[in-house]
C-alpha cells in the first residue's frame, strides 16, 4: 500500500512538471522586442518559439585586479512568473539543462540593454544540443526582461575575489519549422 501511495505522488508530481512545461511551451510567439534598439535580436523567419521559461540566479564574477571578469551563470530555470514548477537549471557554457536531462548550449550572435542596471537582453544561436527533451533541436534562445546581475561598480579587494549577482530574466527556445 505505502508503494502503491508513493507512485501516486510521483505520477501527481510529474503530472504538474508537465502541466507547468505545457504552460511554457504555449507562450505567444516570442517576446515583445524595444524597437529599434533590440531589433538584432529578433530570430530568422522559419523559427518558432518552442517554449519559455522564466530564470532566477546569479551571474558570476571575478576580480583581476583592473576589472570584475564575467565567470558564469548560476540559475533555476522555472515554468512560470512565480517561479514555480522548476524545469530546469543554466550554467557555464551557457549551458541549459532540462530536468530529463537534455541540454542546448549557445553562443552569443547579439545583445542590447534597454536597462543599464540589469545585465544585456540577448540572441544566442544553439551550437549544440544534447539528450531527448525540450531542449531537443533548439535553434536559439533569447535572454529578455532582464533584472540586476551587472557586475559591481567598485573594485575588488583582491586578484580573485569572487562576488554573485542576483539576476533574473526569461528566456526563450526557439525551434526550425
Amino acid at each position: 500500500m505505502h508503494n502503491m501511495k508513493r507512485k501516486i505522488v510521483v505520477a501527481s508530481a510529474t503530472l504538474l512538471l508537465v502541466a507547468g512545461l505545457a504552460t511554457a511551451v504555449s507562450a505567444k510567439d516570442g517576446p515583445d522586442l524595444p524597437s529599434p534598439l533590440c531589433d538584432r535580436l529578433q530570430v530568422p523567419e522559419g523559427n518558432k518559439v518552442a517554449f519559455h521559461v522564466y530564470a532566477e540566479g546569479v551571474q558570476i564574477y571575478s576580480w583581476n585586479g583592473a576589472g570584475w571578469v564575467f565567470v558564469e551563470p548560476a540559475a533555476t530555470l522555472f515554468a512560470n512568473a512565480d517561479y514555480d514548477g522548476k524545469v530546469g537549471t543554466h550554467y557555464r557554457g551557457p549551458t541549459w539543462e532540462s530536468n530529463s536531462g537534455s541540454t542546448v548550449v549557445g553562443a552569443r550572435l547579439f545583445g542590447c540593454t534597454p536597462d543599464t542596471s540589469a545585465i544585456p537582453w540577448l540572441l544566442l544561436q544553439a551550437v549544440s544540443t544534447g539528450g531527448h527533451g525540450i531542449f531537443h533541436s533548439v535553434t536559439y534562445i533569447q535572454r529578455v526582461n532582464t533584472t540586476g546581475g551587472v557586475a559591481p561598480a567598485a573594485p575588488g579587494a583582491s586578484i580573485g575575489e569572487t562576488v554573485q549577482i542576483p539576476y533574473t530574466a526569461e528566456y526563450y527556445f526557439y525551434r526550425e519549422q
